[in-house]
């Protein structure tokens, strides 16, 4: 315990000193900062009701710009990313892996302390980041947030955490599997490209071999279903699926949810779902999400134990 809690602190000081990650900090809250302020206008200018109003400063878009969660779904996986890529193979080829582990610390705390480091290190970014924004929308629309939103953006946070895991888990996985650090970052956002870019399209491909959609109202139902049952493989669709349910309390569906809710001339939905209520439609996505994770990391850790690792 006491080698996990050291390579905890190490790494935990590491990741908020590299440059990268003070970079990708400064990033995600500029661009934050001006989807809230854009959202923010669009709601002092149209909204009529006032129920909910602060979440809608996390899902409203304007003009070209998108929705703060837009940004969070994209720039997420470039986080945790950045944590992971570098994780194990960097020390493997400097050498210092091999010194880390003739010290009286187990092979699994220097892996163990390495994921939970980076999923702290995560979760406080965005906790950070949501602050910041919330505190600039809030001084813009003068309407403070209710108990249920600021528990709503607690499980969001959460969500986030859950997500950004995933990718961290995978990119460790290629650190280990890859020897060099510029391949296993290219291998871990090939990944993330095919998700963004190419998974609608294959799900549409899989969808008309394997339920065509004809001329009939039901055969286009099952193509639909069919690419959506596809498109929810990938972390991307979940998590965007789930978030969405939490942060739009009227939300009953997903799918087509996200697009609807963040156009700038949309509205919330009458007789909004409670947080409970919520949480059950989006369970089976955190779910299938923190399964991902941890099928990640668990065969990073069995990869990790098994290698010999050599002084260099």
């Amino acid at each position: 315990m006491q080698g996990l809690i050291t390579v905890f602190w190490k790494e935990f000081a590491d990741d908020f000193t590299r440059w990268r990650f003070i970079i990708l900090f400064v990033l995600v809250l500029l661009a934050g900062v001006f989807a809230i302020y854009i959202a923010a206008e669009n709601i002092t200018s149209e909204v009529v009701d006032t129920k909910f109003v602060f979440l809608r400063l996390f899902t409203t878009s304007g003009g070209a710009l998108p929705s703060f969660l837009i940004f969070i779904v994209f720039f997420i996986p470039i986080v945790g990313i950045a944590l992971g890529f570098d994780a194990i193979n960097s020390e493997r080829n400097s050498g210092t892996l091999s010194r880390v582990l003739s010290q009286p610390i187990y092979r699994d705390d220097v892996i163990n302390g390495k994921f939970l480091a980076g999923v702290v290190t995560i979760a406080i970014l965005l906790t950070s980041i949501v602050i910041l924004v919330g505190g600039v929308g809030l001084r813009m629309i003068g309407v403070p947030p209710s108990s249920e939103e600021i528990l709503r953006l607690i499980a969001f946070l959460a969500a986030s955490t859950i997500y950004g895991a995933f990718w961290m888990g995978l990119a460790i996985l290629f650190s280990i599997v890859l020897r060099r650090v510029a391949t296993s970052a290219l291998a871990s956002i090939a990944v993330w490209i095919f998700f963004i870019f190419f998974m609608g399209m294959t799900a549409g491909l899989i969808a008309n071999v394997l339920a065509p959609a004809g001329e009939s109202v039901a055969s286009q139902l099952r193509s639909a279903e069919v690419q959506i049952m596809v498109m929810r493989i990938s972390p991307l669709t979940l998590f965007q699926e789930a978030v969405v349910v939490l942060l739009v309390p009227g939300a009953r569906t997903m799918g087509q949810m996200l697009q609807l809710q963040t156009m700038p001339s949309a509205r919330m939905l009458p007789n909004p779902l409670s947080l409970g209520q919520s949480l059950l439609i989006v369970w089976p996505h955190l779910v299938t999400l923190i399964a991902l994770t941890a099928v990640c990391f668990a065969i990073s850790y069995i990869k990790f134990m098994r290698e010999e690792i050599r002084s260099t």
